[in-house]
């Protein structure tokens, strides 16, 4: 199936490493030029230069910026216009998880850190990336949520809510955005990334024992979800959410 991203331009936040930089790659090897961005310009570099090595022949923009910065956010959808000449594909990625324990005990810092990464950033850079892009050429939104936005869980209920908040958000901005933009949202279950090393590394088979599908996720999985989202195969599919879990959701609560 043809995905028609040749050619097409895609930021991708929190692009450094795990989920983002593996649909950095993606996107890149559908023939995408690809915007990446997190805090640290190191990093991205590294990724970038990853990215060209696997595929030769597309734009590749590492561009710093905190994704909870409007100037930072600003100066670099400004900087992907520049290069490409416009915008067509906008992944927002970038999450975090200060802070584990129950909702009751979170301190305000915390939970400002998770709202401003997960949930406002959202909002902020779909915002840029419509003025900016979108509004005149049309395009697609993919938002990583998870599945924790779905469920209930010891621990990350704060993430969770803001992860919940995202894929709401997804459906609002699809209905605000059409028909000249598609946004959905991808539900990941649990997926060997550093942010989410403390729920895996530990108890990984565990974990994949009781997964329907027998393995814990990697980011290409969710890479993969991504790609079509974002591509024409997907042109009928708007304020939707995509889980991605092997099946985790679907176990039975008692084995």
């Amino acid at each position: 199936m043809r995905t028609g991203l040749q050619g097409k331009t895609a930021l991708i936040t929190g692009a450094s490493r795990g989920i983002g930089k593996a649909i950095a790659h993606a996107l890149a090897g559908e023939g995408a030029n690809v915007v990446l961005s997190s805090r640290r310009q190191e990093a991205l570099d590294e990724a970038a230069a990853e990215i060209r090595a696997a595929s030769p022949g597309v734009g590749v923009l590492a561009k710093a910026a905190h994704v909870g910065d409007r100037d930072q956010a600003i100066a670099c959808v400004d900087a992907a216009v520049t290069e490409f000449g416009g915008l067509d594909v906008l992944v927002n990625n970038a999450g975090t998880s200060p802070y584990f324990g129950p909702m009751a005990d979170i301190e305000p810092a915390a939970a400002a850190k998770t709202v401003e990464v997960n949930q406002f950033a959202v909002v902020q850079w779909t915002q840029l990336a419509w003025r900016a892009s979108l509004r005149e050429r049309g395009g697609a939104i993919v938002n990583i949520a998870s599945v924790g936005g779905l469920v209930t869980e010891h621990g990350i209920g704060y993430y969770n809510a803001t992860k919940a908040a995202v894929i709401h958000l997804s459906r609002q901005f699809a209905m605000e955005l059409a028909p000249r933009v598609r946004v959905n949202c991808i539900a990941p279950g649990l997926v060997k990334t550093a942010l989410a090393r403390a729920l895996w590394e530990d108890n990984e088979e565990q974990i994949a024992k009781y997964t329907p599908l027998g393995r814990i996720g990697v980011p290409e999985d969710i890479a993969s979800a991504a790609v079509f989202l974002a591509g024409d195969t997907a042109s009928w599919m708007t304020g939707q959410t995509l889980v991605v879990d092997g099946g985790a959701t679907i176990r039975p609560a008692i084995a």
